[in-house]
């Protein structure tokens, strides 16, 4: 499988840094860069009601994000805890 460019949108890098500890902070940049290999991992859904948006699993923690195969881009939109992240 092709490589994937990974883009962050610049609010979802600000939820980034306010993710509680530095270890979940961690686990989020590796999932995250984990999506250029391969963007429709175990775990990822696509998100009812949006056409174009999938959701990452990380723990209590969800990214949810654009994936442009033609353009070989996955973009991330929202990073943030599973109780707020759908409001």
């Amino acid at each position: 499988m092709a490589s994937y460019r990974v883009q962050i949108k610049p609010s979802a890098g600000k939820e980034l840094l306010a993710v509680g500890s530095k270890a979940d902070r961690q686990r989020l940049v590796g999932k995250i860069q984990s999506l250029a290999e391969n963007p429709r991992q175990h775990g990822s859904e696509k998100l009812a009601g949006f056409s174009h948006l999938y959701r990452v699993r990380q723990g209590n923690y969800r990214v949810v994000c654009q994936i442009d195969d033609d353009l070989k881009e996955v973009t991330v939109y929202k990073i943030g805890d599973r109780k707020d992240i759908y409001r």
